[in-house]
């Protein structure tokens, strides 16, 4: 059986191991991503650039021409020629005047419903405000 101070030192290498793998993978992915960014910024520039090129030819040559001459997909061609066209102004939407009010506009009054199966609605009946006249009993005749 090992002793306190072996048990000690095997964990102490294990974790040594351990530890140097864990920051030499964390190193490499750093790298590995800052790499990345940079190489994805550089293909934002050029996919920019290609559409300031698409957008100031557009009057002397098509897209599908400059796919045939160039084997360059349109689908491409066209996705950076989108991509640098200006876009339109948002039109701004009218302000409501309450939270609700934008959508009841535009939606028909709720039609009262009959019960069914001889069950009564959940919903009850608000009584009015009731003025002297009405509270005064009205004559049978």
């Amino acid at each position: 059986m090992a002793t306190t101070e072996e048990i000690e030192r095997r964990v102490d290498e294990a974790d040594t191991a351990r530890s140097a793998k864990r920051s030499t993978a964390a190193q490499q992915i750093g790298a590995l991503a800052a790499r990345r960014a940079e190489i994805a910024e550089q293909l934002d520039n050029v996919e920019r650039e290609l559409g300031d090129v698409l957008v100031e030819s557009g009057d002397v040559i098509e897209i599908g021409e400059l796919a045939t001459f160039t084997d360059v997909p349109a689908a491409d061609l066209t996705r950076w020629l989108e991509s640098r066209k200006t876009p339109r102004p948002k039109r701004k939407k009218p302000a409501a005047s309450s939270p609700g009010a934008k959508n009841a506009a535009h939606q028909k009054p709720a039609a009262p419903r009959a019960p069914t199966n001889g069950k009564t609605s959940p919903l009850q009946e608000v009584p009015l405000a009731r003025n002297d006249a009405a509270n005064t009993p009205a004559e049978v005749t």
